[in-house]
């Protein structure tokens, strides 16, 4: 077990450096799975979980309230909310991408009570609808933190243009200020937020949260061969990246891993803390699984190794 942990910025929360993904819950962990990797992340430390009101609705037959149900489950079980920092999303739900500040109102409640709480500490944005006036979803967020309903405001999927103007008008009105952001982000996919988005993040010291930090498990190694593809669940995610670009990057994680004794993702998930990533997202259907991505908070990449992986992954800066 370790006891890293990093502040939030703008906030009195303390998190471990991987933030634990939750979208496989209801897909491929069922709940007592999900309830033991829960229970192994609390155990190796952590104490940050993400999840959304739409995880995971892309399954048939699921409605999308399958992950803060078992979550909620599992807190109730433990007895251990005021342990856990609990991050929820609204907004990306296959029935209603709407940003409109009356569903975000019902949804906060319908999220709570599927939690079993009566606060989350991140709400966010999941993604724009590029329709809503920026100021009634600023003015909104803002509301729900005077409630006590959230404690502060997240974003995520919204273009550069839109998270400062949101910024722009928190500052303007003295509303609950963004805290941080979760961008997709990964050694195979770099460009965006490190040209678009990091110097948002600077200028406004937001903490980072990426998602698809492991590239769908491509960044995993074990995708490494048109073989290795056949029949893989996310075999559509990953065949963007395998290509001999991608597998250059996949060669190099390989070798750091081997020199450190520890797996390809773990090298991956440090490399990201190494460059100012406050809490990559991971999910695991395993704690066998989970073991092997938690090392990374206490792995040190030398400046060569660092260098190396900067340069494998310079096609996709």
């Amino acid at each position: 077990m370790t006891t890293a942990r990093v502040q939030i910025p703008g906030t009195d929360l303390s998190i471990f450096p991987i933030n634990l993904g939750t979208n496989t819950f209801g897909w491929t962990s069922d709940e007592a799975s999900a309830h033991a990797v829960l229970d192994a992340f609390v155990a190796a430390g952590g104490n940050f979980l993400d999840t959304a009101e739409s995880y995971p609705a892309w399954v048939p037959g699921n409605t999308g309230t399958e992950s803060e149900t078992i979550i909620g489950t599992w807190l109730a079980a433990r007895g251990n909310r005021d342990q856990i920092v609990l991050a929820t999303k609204v907004g990306d739900h296959p029935d209603h991408k709407t940003q409109n500040p009356e569903y975000i109102r019902g949804a906060i409640d319908a999220s709570l009570e599927r939690l079993q709480t009566d606060y989350v500490d991140l709400y966010y944005a999941h993604r724009d609808d590029e329709v809503t006036p920026i100021e009634d979803i600023a003015r909104v967020f803002d509301e729900l933190v005077t409630a006590g309903k959230i404690r502060h405001v997240a974003v995520s999927n919204y273009s550069p243009d839109r998270l400062n103007a949101w910024l722009d008008v928190a500052d303007a009105e003295g509303l609950a200020k963004p805290v941080a952001l979760q961008p997709q982000y990964n050694l195979v996919f770099r460009q965006e937020f490190e040209t678009d988005y990091r110097p948002i993040v600077e200028r406004h010291d937001l903490a980072v949260f990426p998602y698809f930090a492991l590239a769908a498990g491509f960044l995993t190694g074990k995708y490494r061969t048109e073989a290795d593809l056949e029949g893989a669940d996310r075999a559509r995610m990953v065949q963007g990246y395998f290509n001999e670009q991608g597998l250059a990057v996949v060669s190099e994680l390989v070798a750091v891993a081997e020199t450190h004794g520890v797996q390809p993702a773990a090298v991956a998930l440090a490399w990201q803390l190494a460059h100012g990533i406050t809490a990559p997202i991971v999910s695991a259907r395993t704690p066998e699984q989970l073991a092997d991505l938690v090392v990374a908070v206490d792995l040190k990449l030398s400046d060569d190794e660092l260098s190396r992986l900067d340069a494998a992954s310079a096609p996709f800066a």
